[in-house]
């Protein structure tokens, strides 16, 4: 389903290169959970941007569900974006006016869905993360692991190839955070394909497959594909 092959990701800084990535290869099968773990600097969140079709790489290609984005134009990223990836984010990216039902509909309105066919996607959502009595609450009413699951729903909405978590207990105390990594669980039990990106190696443990990345390249990569 993700198929990655010789990914380079340069940067210019001044007159310097900086390699983020060098020569990463990678396969992902639909239904894994994946934790990319590295410190600080090791690379893994260009991975993650480069998965996401957030950024693209410098060379080499990205496969998603068969077919090669490496050099799609930022509108045809843009495209698949909201149409094949989900995104968690550490600090939740919700939109404060906005209620959670609101927020979770967002990624299906970008899609051009009917209000109708919107709304019941986002309301199965909340359901799904135990959240049916707060989606008219804004996120200044709901607790920091309510926030998080209304991102959990929206990343849901519009039926991803791939949900992209990016340290998503990193503001949640324990307990929140066991209750996010528990959902995300449940989310890949039930077919699921989740990319987790943390420093944290006992949340990384959690994952079934678990990739090290150091310097820009993998040098480690257990469970799943990987052995």
């Amino acid at each position: 389903m993700v198929e990655l092959k010789d990914i380079v990701k340069n940067y210019k800084m001044g007159h310097n290169t900086v390699i983020a990535l060098d020569s990463v290869s990678l396969d992902i099968s639909k239904g894994e959970f994946v934790a990319v773990i590295g410190p600080s600097g090791s690379g893994k969140s260009t991975l993650m941007n480069i998965l996401g079709c957030l950024d693209a790489p410098t060379s080499g290609t990205y496969t998603l569900d068969g077919r090669d984005i490496s050099l799609l134009s930022d509108n045809q990223l843009a495209e698949i974006r909201s149409a094949k990836i989900g995104f968690i984010f550490q600090g939740y990216n919700l939109l404060a006016k906005l209620n959670a039902l609101q927020n979770v509909e967002l990624p299906a309105m970008y899609l051009g869905l009917g209000t109708g066919e919107r709304r019941k996607r986002a309301q199965h959502a909340l359901d799904m993360v135990g959240l049916s009595d707060r989606m008219h609450h804004k996120p200044s009413e709901l607790s920091g692991g309510q926030q998080q699951r209304v991102a959990i729903a929206r990343s849901l909405v519009n039926n991803p190839s791939v949900i992209m978590a990016d340290e998503p207990t990193g503001n949640l105390d324990s307990k929140s955070g066991a209750d996010i990594m528990r959902i995300l669980g449940e989310l890949n039990e039930a077919g699921n394909t989740i990319v987790m990106i943390t420093h944290d190696q006992n949340l990384a443990e959690k994952a079934k497959r678990v990739i090290k990345i150091f310097d820009g390249k993998i040098v480690s990569d257990k469970g799943g594909n990987g052995k």
